[in-house]
């Protein structure tokens, strides 16, 4: 556990009932002229974009969209959106959609610049600097995008995902409004609260964690373990949804003041080579990699569960039963959303193998976050055991 630690959040978080309303004040207060909204072709058939489109109208704003941004993208056509942005210029960004949505929008606002632009921030994140203000909305409950300092883009020439990581890209405002998860398609809430979920329980489990991350990670993992199913089956589930909408941010926060570990590690090159959507592959691999440290963090799951298990009957006594409890209920939860738990649908074939290892293990910037060191030797059992 870090002994020194901070927290860093956004200016403004506006969450409740009707709190896409707060955008119209955001934009006066500023005295925004001309705004970018970004948002993808997804969120403008489903309608949701008519909200925040009708605040930035009452603002009296001038406005255009950007929404030719694809899923999980590569750091070339994130480029593309980038170039867009420049070329239109505006004084404030509105994102609404997902994390890849969030996280074009939040390189967007540092990347006004022609001194540098993705590629570069891949190697050297930290030259990024905040030219343009933020309004984070996110249309799913998992990402944390709205609040993480990230952004994930894949490299294809590596098959691997990389995140690149600079406080700068932290929103100035995020809108936490539950009517914009209300429809989300199952699998995609699924896909997603799992994302989150192993967040909170990887941030809480990390070498990283501290007295700022766990407060956060422990809501947000007591949360998600008791909700993410009704939130996912039941479309008329709002006070479920709403629960999930801020265990997302909180499992967010988590991320900024501690870290994710070997599940997300190991994930980045199902996405970037595969194209695996990524909380399905951290779905697949989170409880192994949680059983694998489970000999390691025992008293940290132990602590979870005494947070989370809220069952009257059958309490588990001893350190090791709890443990395996939360690894059980996460298991369980995969199960129950069809979540895929092997790679056998996607056809990765053993003989790649070796290339995954070889790319999981690149992914230090995670791995030293993990509290069992991950060897070669380590990542290869558990990708075969997912295989």
């Amino acid at each position: 556990m870090l002994t020194v630690y901070n927290l860093k959040m956004p200016h403004a978080v506006y969450g409740g009932e009707n709190a896409m309303d707060n955008i119209t004040a955001i934009l006066k207060n500023h005295q925004a002229k001309r705004v970018a909204l970004f948002t993808d072709g997804g969120i403008l058939a489903s309608g949701l974009f008519t909200l925040p489109e009708a605040a930035v109208k009452a603002a009296e704003a001038e406005y255009y969209v950007l929404s030719d941004i694809p899923p999980e993208p590569s750091y070339t056509a994130v480029q593309q959106i980038v170039d867009q942005f420049k070329e239109n210029g505006a004084d404030m960004i509105i994102a609404v959609g997902g994390g890849s949505v969030l996280d074009a929008a939040k390189l967007a606002s540092v990347l006004v610049t022609d001194e540098y632009g993705v590629k570069e921030l891949l190697d050297t994140p930290g030259r990024a600097k905040k030219c343009v203000p933020t309004i984070l909305i996110p249309t799913t409950a998992g990402t944390g995008a709205e609040v993480t300092p990230n952004a994930i883009v894949a490299v294809p020439e590596k098959e691997l995902k990389i995140g690149i990581v600079n406080e700068n890209m932290i929103a100035d405002y995020v809108i936490l409004d539950a009517r914009m998860v209300k429809n989300l398609p199952r699998p995609i809430a699924a896909a997603t609260g799992v994302d989150a979920l192993a967040h909170a329980i990887e941030c809480y489990t990390s070498k990283k964690a501290n007295p700022f991350s766990d407060t956060f990670a422990l809501e947000a993992l007591d949360l998600i373990l008791n909700h993410i199913l009704p939130a996912c089956d039941d479309p008329e589930a709002m006070e479920a949804k709403n629960r999930m909408q801020i265990a997302a941010f909180y499992a967010g926060i988590a991320i900024t003041a501690s870290g994710t570990t070997a599940v997300h590690a190991l994930s980045y090159p199902l996405g970037g080579k595969y194209h695996i959507a990524h909380g399905v592959s951290n779905a697949i691999l989170l409880a192994p990699v949680m059983r694998f440290n489970a000999p390691v963090c025992e008293d940290r799951l132990a602590k979870a569960y005494d947070r989370c298990c809220h069952e009257a009957e059958n309490r588990c006594q001893s350190d090791s039963e709890k443990a395996e409890w939360v690894i059980g209920k996460i298991e369980e939860i995969v199960r129950h959303l069809n979540i895929p738990t092997s790679l056998k649908e996607f056809g990765v074939p053993k003989e790649d193998l070796d290339g995954l290892v070889e790319a999981g293990m690149l992914v230090q910037r995670l791995l030293v976050n993990n509290m069992r060191e991950v060897t070669p030797e380590d990542a290869r059992n558990l990708y075969l055991e997912i295989l």
